[in-house]
């Protein structure tokens, strides 16, 4: 029935399709900055501070968090976290895991299981780590064992690729 009322609007002239999009929040036209919450449960390395953007790493992607970013709650993978301060000068930290949020009002919050800056690894004694993970990985014979030693595999292998790309 709607089908046919609709046919006839628009054959009078009357029916116009329009298209339009989801309207911008006040609070998101107005957040011009983000305030960033970043800590690990033995440092805190940001706490409200005005930043730029913040790239994280997610079990769905990476991806790049800037002021009215829509609101999102992600857990992290292991990887780099790159802090874009105010005047756009990056810094670097490699988390293990944990979660971020992203409030409507602009606000970020990041909570790392381990945190440290890229500046504290040593890409020598991570691919040993790395060796070693590997073989307690092969070695292990009881699941238990197996899901730990796959945990330690991955964290070394993003530690490693981390301290790669620089």
């Amino acid at each position: 029935m709607q089908a046919v009322r609709r046919l006839l609007a628009l054959r009078c002239g009357v029916y116009q399709a329009r298209r339009s999009y989801a309207e911008v929040s006040p609070a998101a036209v107005a957040a011009t900055q983000m305030s960033f919450t970043f800590s690990s449960p033995t440092e805190v390395y940001y706490s409200g501070a005005s930043v730029k953007q913040v790239d994280v790493p997610t079990l769905t992607g990476v991806f790049g968090i800037l002021p009215a970013h829509v609101p999102t709650l992600q857990v992290l993978r292991p990887g780099i976290v790159t802090v874009f301060s105010e005047d756009g000068t990056p810094t670097k930290y490699f988390v293990s895991s944990g979660s971020v949020t992203v409030n409507a009002d602009s606000s970020v919050q990041l909570l790392a299981e381990e945190a440290v800056t890229l500046d504290m690894l040593d890409s020598n004694t991570a691919r040993t780590n790395l060796e070693k993970a590997q073989s307690d990985l092969l070695s292990t014979s009881d699941e238990v064992s197996k899901a730990e030693a796959l945990v330690r595999v991955e964290a070394c292998e993003a530690i490693v690729k981390s301290l790669e790309g620089l």
